[in-house]
Parts: C-alpha cells; sequence; structure tokens
C-alpha cells in the first residue's frame, strides 16, 4: 500500500507528463487493414504458387483455384489503395504520420540515434532513450523494408495483373512497362 506522500509525488509525475496523440485513428485503421490484406495475399500467394493437382468432386465444383486468385487480386487492390490512403494521410495528418514516408537520412542526428538504438538492442547501452513515435532504428527499418517492399509489390503485382487483363486495360497502361524493366512476367 502506498503512503500519502508517495501517492501525492506520483500524481505530481504524471500532471508533467505531456499527453501526446501519436497514432490518429485512420493510421490504426490503415495498419489492421493492411496486416489483413497482407495475410490474405501470404496464403493466396502460397496456394496460386503451389496449387492443388487434383481436388475431389464434380467438374462444377473445380473452381476453388478460381476463387483463391480472385481472394488474391482483391486483397492485392485493398493492400494498393490502403497505400494510397497512408500516402494522403501522410500530408494531411499529423507530424507522425508523415515519419515513415520521410526519414530523416540527411541528417547526421538521426543516423547517430540509430546507432544508438543499435547499440542499445545489443545491450551495449545501459539505458534507452525515449522517442515520441517510433524510433529512429523502426522508422528506418519500416521505410526500407515495408514501404519500398511495397511499392514494388504494387508495381509487380499489378504488372503481372495487367498481363492477363490485356493491353487496354488500365493495369497494362500503368504497370505493363514494370514486365519488360524486370525481364519479362517470369522474373516478376
Amino acid at each position: 500500500m502506498l503512503s500519502h506522500q508517495q501517492m501525492k509525488s506520483a500524481e505530481q509525475k504524471a500532471s508533467r507528463v505531456k499527453r501526446v496523440y501519436v497514432y490518429q485513428a485512420p493510421i490504426r485503421i490503415w495498419h489492421w487493414v493492411t496486416v489483413s490484406s497482407m495475410l490474405v495475399l501470404i496464403c493466396t500467394g502460397y496456394f496460386i504458387g503451389t496449387p492443388f493437382l487434383e481436388q475431389p468432386g464434380h467438374d462444377e465444383d473445380m473452381f476453388f483455384m478460381g476463387y483463391i486468385r480472385f481472394a488474391h487480386f482483391a486483397a492485392g487492390y485493398i493492400f494498393a489503395i490502403a497505400f494510397l490512403a497512408r500516402v494522403y494521410w501522410a500530408i494531411v495528418g499529423n507530424e507522425h504520420a508523415r515519419q515513415l514516408f520521410m526519414p530523416p537520412v540527411f541528417k547526421s542526428e538521426w543516423w547517430s540515434e540509430v546507432i544508438f538504438e543499435f547499440r542499445w538492442y545489443f545491450f551495449l547501452e545501459d539505458r534507452p532513450k525515449k522517442y515520441v513515435g517510433h524510433n529512429p532504428l523502426a522508422l528506418g527499418m519500416m521505410f526500407f523494408v515495408f514501404v519500398l517492399s511495397s511499392l514494388f509489390m504494387i508495381f509487380s503485382g499489378f504488372a503481372m495483373y495487367s498481363e492477363a487483363m490485356g493491353e487496354d486495360h488500365w493495369s497494362s497502361i500503368l504497370f505493363g512497362w514494370v514486365n519488360s524493366l524486370l525481364g519479362g512476367s517470369l522474373m516478376t
């Protein structure tokens, strides 16, 4: 049980802490929409890559892989639209909404903070630093691993999708060049 003095000291500390609304509701919704669509993309992508060779039942029941392919396409559209919505929110949202797309890679103090975080994760520092939002190492990893790989997946995914849709489809017009840039659809 805390004494009256200890409770008063804790209340004073709490009153000095400033609350900051870091992750706004659209960011939180985007996060879970992205996670859900990625799970569907991973599962359906596995089955597209290693399809069922034989399915029991009648011929009219044999469209199972078509449903998997449709789910993959739908999740791909949702992923891409959510990514565009996230880019929009980076423009109109608070300063923390912009962090994911604009890490300060040209500032030396940011890189020293990244090195400090590496040192902290390898138990070479005694105390962690406190950050509002993501720490610099996490921010760098999210940009270089998540944002850049998401762009690659969106561009290459719509490029492969454009092959089935034909040359007049919007996906072929916008993303058809990706296949030839990467050496053909077998390489994407």
